[in-house]
């Protein structure tokens, strides 16, 4: 039996609730098996470690350390947020089975991509994820548009 796409969605909304505690934009993410091992879990870092690539699935698939390339083949991504292209490029790139979104309302990224390779794509539409990010945007407008590169 599959993993809980909620539960699963509840650890990235953690993740993301702890980077906006820490000044960082709100979007978490987890690496989760179909057993349900969480192999990875993090959160955009982009402001808290001055850097140019952490968002929150990056730094998801950078806190699950080197894994073999069919670890990712069972896998579900988990983010609160369409990811962008490069996070998108990064699933693909490790052949992640799956990607679990909060939602698309406020950033639509690589999503027809994504289907172009066959990952799976599932968005739960969650309030509490939109209302995150517009919480974000509204106070901190020009760090948004910085993270996605406008």
């Amino acid at each position: 039996m599959p993993f809980d796409d909620a539960k699963g969605l509840a650890i990235a909304i953690e993740e993301a609730r702890a980077g906006m505690k820490e000044g960082g934009v709100p979007i978490g993410g987890a690496l989760i098996s179909e057993d349900g091992t969480v192999l990875g879990r993090g959160h955009n870092m982009r402001f808290q470690k001055g850097s140019a690539i952490l968002h929150g699935e990056m730094s998801t698939l950078e806190n699950a350390g080197r894994l073999a390339g069919s670890v990712y083949k069972n896998c579900t991504m988990y983010t609160t947020l369409s990811p962008c292209y490069m996070c998108s490029g990064a699933c693909v790139m490790y052949g992640v089975k799956r990607i679990v979104m909060g939602e698309n309302s406020t950033f639509v990224g690589g999503e027809d991509f994504v289907r172009a390779q066959g990952i799976e794509l599932v968005n739960m539409d969650s309030q509490e994820c939109k209302d995150m990010m517009a919480q974000f945007i509204k106070e901190r407008p020009s760090d948004w548009f910085e993270d996605i590169g406008e």
